[in-house]
């Protein structure tokens, strides 16, 4: 599916790359870094868009497992899960956009919804 997603992005004219974000937490008494990776950082011209491709997210905890890296970056740039289910595409109370892979690949709008 990420290969599905990274063609795509590829076709529609993005530069795409992968994401590493840095997190930090104690854990008896020591600082411990933590490496969270973003399945794709799409840049073109101004826009950027953070993609996390989750092949099925039915569990919470799947779900938390797929935003944490999303929530972690501090910036106001779209962040979107692609799921591989046909939903209705929807944002959580974060604002991330939660969209089905089939109306992804056929609408490219919807990463500007």
């Amino acid at each position: 599916m990420e290969n599905i997603i990274y063609n795509e992005l590829l076709t529609r004219g993005y530069n795409v790359d992968v994401g590493i974000v840095e997190t930090f937490s104690k854990v008896a008494g020591k600082s411990v870094r933590k490496n969270l990776e973003v399945d794709f950082v799409c840049n073109q011209a101004s826009k950027r868009y953070y993609i996390q491709s989750a092949f099925e997210i039915s569990a919470q905890e799947k779900f938390q497992q797929e935003e944490n890296s999303l929530r972690r970056i501090d910036d106001a740039f779209k962040k979107i899960i692609v799921v591989k289910d046909t939903i209705k595409p929807w944002y959580n109370d974060r604002g991330v956009l939660i969209v089905g892979l089939t109306d992804f690949l056929l609408d490219p709008s919807f990463m500007d919804l």
